[in-house]
């Protein structure tokens, strides 16, 4: 079944393209009332967001703290989604970026890994 484009997917979508660095669902619903569109619901904004991250339109990130950050996926191609790279934090400024650094992992014989959350703290080049 195609799913609908609506209005709250649009506004997500926009502000989601807008971002250089992932957000979290009060920094989206933030910006999309500073922006003048019109406000969906926090639960339509949580359906949406899941709707992106189950179509392999975005990812989800999870901070240490147990916040959900969501950004675009940018370097996905082909429905070949590759989310095994560092998401960095930085002390200084709290800026948080996907690093397109692919990375490695080693476990012992017999583990399989599906997928990583690398999430990184340091200073970003802007202040370090």
């Amino acid at each position: 079944m195609k799913k609908r484009n609506t209005i709250a997917k649009q506004s997500v979508l926009e502000v989601l393209e807008e971002s250089n660095s992932p957000m979290t669902q009060d920094m989206l619903e933030s910006k999309i009332k500073s922006s003048g569109r019109d406000l969906p619901d926090r639960s339509t904004i949580y359906r949406v967001l899941n709707s992106f991250c189950e179509d392999g339109m975005a990812h989800r990130i999870v901070s240490d703290k147990g916040t959900a950050y969501y950004a675009l996926c940018g370097s996905c191609e082909n429905n070949n989604h590759i989310h095994d790279h560092i998401h960095f934090q930085c002390l200084s400024c709290n800026n948080i970026e996907c690093l397109d650094e692919q990375t490695s992992i080693s476990l012992p014989n017999k583990y399989v890994i599906k997928e990583a959350n690398l999430w990184v703290k340091g200073y970003c080049p802007a202040c370090g």
